[in-house]
């Protein structure tokens, strides 16, 4: 698939589908919208933001982990006795336990940070359109 520029905003594209469609006064119906388009567009950036950030977050932790587990097995020494293997692999499980315990949290915090940003754009948009139709009414 081929993908488009980064420059393409939802207003061009809207603009784009209308002409294709011959939608008359396309022009006229993206300006009386831009203000909630931009808002759309805006989110819709902040949550893309979110997810590559996430995405990069959990192949770090793949990183690390894959790490860990290697120099684990290349200073794994048999142990002379039941016990210190049993120490061992406790030692092991807790670590791996509380950094499976880490991770998820960053990454929780991570999602309800885009999403968080992603709907606080739309909120104040909203805000906005609602003060927008008071004032109109106000005036008539």
């Amino acid at each position: 698939m081929a993908k488009q520029p980064d420059s393409d905003s939802f207003l061009d594209m809207f603009s784009r589908f209308g002409r294709d469609l011959k939608v008359p006064n396309v022009e006229a119906i993206l300006a009386h919208h831009r203000k909630n388009l931009e808002a759309l567009e805006r989110s819709a950036r902040a949550g893309a933001a979110g997810a590559t950030s996430l995405l990069s977050r959990q192949r770090e932790v793949l990183q690390d982990t894959l790490r860990e587990v290697s120099d684990m097995a290349q200073s794994y020494k048999a142990p002379g006795n039941p016990q210190e293997l049993m120490t061992k692999q406790a030692e092991f499980a807790r670590k791996s336990f509380e950094a499976a315990l880490k991770n998820a949290g960053e990454v929780a915090e991570l999602v309800k940070k885009s999403g968080t940003e992603s709907i606080e754009i739309l909120r104040s948009r909203i805000k906005e359109a609602m003060e927008e139709i008071r004032s109109g009414y106000d005036k008539k």
